[in-house]
């Protein structure tokens, strides 16, 4: 859900740059799960609010700003079962990550390693036999099959 960036202010707020949507979709959990050298651990906030593109946060037991330093880095994320349902044809970006990307002449261009934001559109970062980055746009994503583990896309092997 976010990336912590640093310390915010000197009583313990932390500052997060949100993968959300809007910055407001981090404010609206008030425990998230915190990662630190690849193992996570639950966190309550007891306050947060949006600054601009970012959000700050008050955790649990941070009382400083040194406190709030080390948590620089690590990422942020709540339980799936506290996300909302996607809507139709709508998407979490984890659900991608893994899936098959093939084109309409049914050539296997890879699996998606990760998706960007880019200020334009979504794009699919896919690896197979090379790198390709396919925009998540529906002129090109004919298909995405969560269930078949497949994404279906108007793309060349040679683009």
């Amino acid at each position: 859900m976010g990336r912590i960036t640093g310390a915010f202010g000197v009583k313990g707020w932390v500052r997060i740059r949100p993968f959300t949507q809007t910055p407001a979709g981090l404010t609206a959990h008030h425990t998230w799960w915190i990662e630190k050298d690849g193992s996570w651990s639950r966190c309550e906030v007891e306050q947060s609010q949006v600054q601009g593109q970012a959000v700050a946060a008050k955790l649990a037991g941070c009382d400083d700003r040194d406190a709030a330093a080390l948590y620089r880095g690590r990422e942020v994320a709540v339980p799936r079962s506290e996300l909302p349902e996607a809507g139709e044809n709508e998407f979490y970006w984890a659900d991608l990550v893994g899936l098959r990307v093939v084109n309409e002449a049914g050539e296997e261009l890879g699996a998606v390693g990760r998706v960007l934001e880019t200020g334009a559109n979504d794009v699919l970062v896919v690896e197979g036999d090379r790198e390709r980055l396919i925009p998540f746009i529906e002129e090109v994503v004919r298909q995405v099959d969560l269930g078949g583990g497949l994404i279906r896309v108007d793309w060349g092997l040679d683009y």
